[in-house]
């Protein structure tokens, strides 16, 4: 009898072999196919590619507002250009007033500095130069005045005190004690007694001239005090000089000149030609005989403000003196 063909099974095997290998891709078609429905849009989970420009926060969503974020942080971080120019003004002012005070804290005086306008200081002092001043007690070099911290011109020469390119010191002072008159500033030559004959004793013969003291109002001297005189003018501010005033009390005497800032005091100087003297008001100035050269030099407070740089400038001019011819 004949059984069964060995070859049967083996052919079965072998079609089962195929098929077996040829699954494999199948299955894996039908995995792509899977995976491609599974990321159709509305079939499964959002992809993760990047937003487009339309789903970035806008920028207003960051903005600060007064409601979320409170009126102090939204002065402070705010970008809107009223609130920025406003924030610019006061840090301005801000930065004026601190330097203000410590420039006041080491002077002693407000304001502590003096714009120069005129040359009667001339070549020591030109006109736009800053010059800080400080109470006439401070700082005093050796052979001061008795009760106060002024070395005279003629005590400099034997101790050696200079300022400002010659013995003695330079004195901001008050014309015969007037507030309504605009301060001066001049060098203290000499200190006098009260009924001394100086215009004898003490006076330079080359700007006292032949005059004798008959001839000089101020001679004797009505009471104890300073003869000043501006550099570059002739004469003394007591005799033919540039201030109309009597012998300088030391009540008088508000401070004196230390440092010299060339160039800086136009700050002031150009304020005021701006301004015409309305926001920080310069006192008015009493003529003086013969057309002698004017008093200099004007120490003045004020308050001002206004926006920008125009703020700023104001703040440094308040803090700014001046004097003028």
């Amino acid at each position: 009898m004949s059984g069964p063909s060995r070859g049967g099974p083996s052919d079965d095997s072998d079609d089962s072999g195929a098929d077996r290998g040829a699954r494999p891709n199948h299955d894996r078609d039908r995995q792509d196919r899977a995976a491609d429905d599974w990321h159709t849009p509305g079939n499964g989970p959002e992809t993760s590619e990047e937003p487009t420009h339309s789903d970035r926060p806008r920028p207003d969503d960051d903005r600060v507002t007064i409601d979320d974020d409170g009126l102090v942080r939204w002065l402070l971080k705010s970008d809107d250009e009223t609130v920025v120019l406003a924030r610019d003004i006061a840090s301005s002012v801000a930065i004026v007033a601190v330097i203000g005070l410590l420039l006041f804290g080491v002077s002693g005086i407000w304001p502590p500095l003096v714009a120069v306008e005129s040359g009667s200081m001339e070549p020591n002092m030109q006109r736009g130069d800053l010059i800080f001043v400080v109470d006439d007690d401070r700082f005093a070099g050796d052979d001061p005045v008795d009760g106060t911290g002024v070395v005279t011109l003629e005590a400099g020469q034997s101790s050696g005190h200079e300022k400002f390119g010659k013995a003695g010191d330079v004195i901001v002072f008050q014309p015969n004690g007037d507030a309504r008159q605009t301060p001066v500033i001049h060098r203290a030559h000499f200190w006098v007694e009260e009924d001394e004959n100086w215009v004898d004793t003490k006076a330079d013969e080359d700007i006292i001239g032949d005059a004798t003291c008959a001839d000089v109002r101020n001679c004797p001297a009505n009471h104890d005090g300073f003869i000043t005189k501006g550099d570059a003018n002739s004469g003394y501010d007591q005799y033919r000089g540039g201030a109309r005033t009597d012998v300088v009390k030391t009540e008088w005497v508000t401070g004196k000149a230390m440092i010299r800032v060339p160039w800086l005091g136009h700050v002031r100087l150009t304020f005021d030609e701006l301004f015409g003297g309305m926001v920080v008001p310069s006192p008015t100035l009493e003529g003086v005989p013969n057309g002698a050269v004017s008093p200099d030099t004007a120490m003045q407070a004020g308050m001002a403000g206004s926006t920008g740089l125009a703020a700023s400038s104001a703040g440094v001019a308040v803090a700014i003196g001046r004097y003028r011819n």
